[in-house]
C-alpha cells in the first residue's frame, strides 16, 4: 500500500480559554513544506487552518473537523520560539528544553524511531504514559497512521488569540484534542516527528 511521510515537528498546546490547538511545522512532506493549524475551541468545535485545498483535501481525508478554513498561515519555527499567524489565530510560543522523555527518545536510532514496527512496539506503553497520545492507529478512509517521534520540548509560555478573542495563558492539553485517533502529549510541549500515513 502506498506510505506518504511527513517530516516535521508539531507543537501541542492548550489555553486557559479551554481552546487548544495543534500546529504542524512540516518541512518534507508528498506537499512540500508547509504550516497547518489544528484548533479545537472550549466548546468542542473543531476547525482545520491550511494553506491551500491540496494540504486541506489530505489532511480533512485523514482527519474529522467540524470546520476547514483556507487562510493563508505562516509558521515559524526556530530555536526557542514559535510564531504562528493566520486571519484567525496567532500564536506566539515560547520552547524550553528538552523533557526527560525526549532525552528517551535521543537514544533510539532515527532509522527505528520512525519506523511503522517501531510506532506499534511502543504503542501500548505510550497509551498508559502519556493520557491521550498513541503512536498507531486508523485514521479515516481506512487509512493507517505511524508517529515516530524523535524528540521533546517543553513549551513554557503562550500568547496568542483565535477569531479576535485572546486565548489566555499557557495550559495543559485537556481534554485531549479529538482530530483523530490519537492527541498530543497533555503537557504543553513541541514533538520532533516523521508521520507515516498509509493510503489504501
Amino acid at each position: 500500500m502506498p506510505a506518504e511521510r511527513f517530516h516535521g515537528q508539531i507543537a501541542g498546546v492548550g489555553s486557559a480559554s479551554g481552546v487548544r490547538v495543534v500546529v504542524g511545522s512540516w518541512e518534507r512532506t508528498p506537499l512540500g513544506s508547509f504550516g497547518d493549524a489544528m484548533v479545537e475551541t472550549a466548546a468542542g468545535h473543531r476547525v482545520l487552518v491550511a494553506p491551500s485545498v491540496e494540504v486541506a483535501e489530505f489532511i480533512g481525508a485523514t482527519y474529522v473537523f467540524g470546520e476547514v478554513r483556507l487562510e493563508p498561515i505562516t509558521v515559524t519555527a526556530g530555536g526557542h520560539a514559535w510564531h504562528v499567524e493566520s486571519p484567525s489565530l496567532t500564536l506566539d510560543l515560547t520552547v524550553g528544553g528538552r523533557m526527560p522523555l525526549g532525552r528517551l527518545l535521543q537514544l533510539v536510532p532515527s532509522r527505528v524511531a520512525t519506523s511503522r514496527s517501531w510506532a506499534t512496539a511502543v504503542d501500548p506503553i505510550a497509551r498508559v504514559a502519556l493520557r491521550g497520545v498513541r503512536t498507531r492507529g486508523t485514521a479515516l478512509e481506512g487509512r493507517r497512521e505511524y508517529y515516530g517521534a524523535t524528540d521533546l520540548h517543553a513549551v513554557t509560555s503562550l500568547e496568542g488569540s483565535f477569531e479576535g478573542m485572546p486565548l489566555g495563558a499557557l495550559a495543559r492539553v485537556d481534554p485531549p484534542c479529538r482530530f483523530g485517533f490519537s492527541s498530543t502529549p497533555p503537557t504543553p510541549s513541541v514533538t520532533s516527528v516523521v508521520t507515516t500515513v498509509v493510503t489504501r
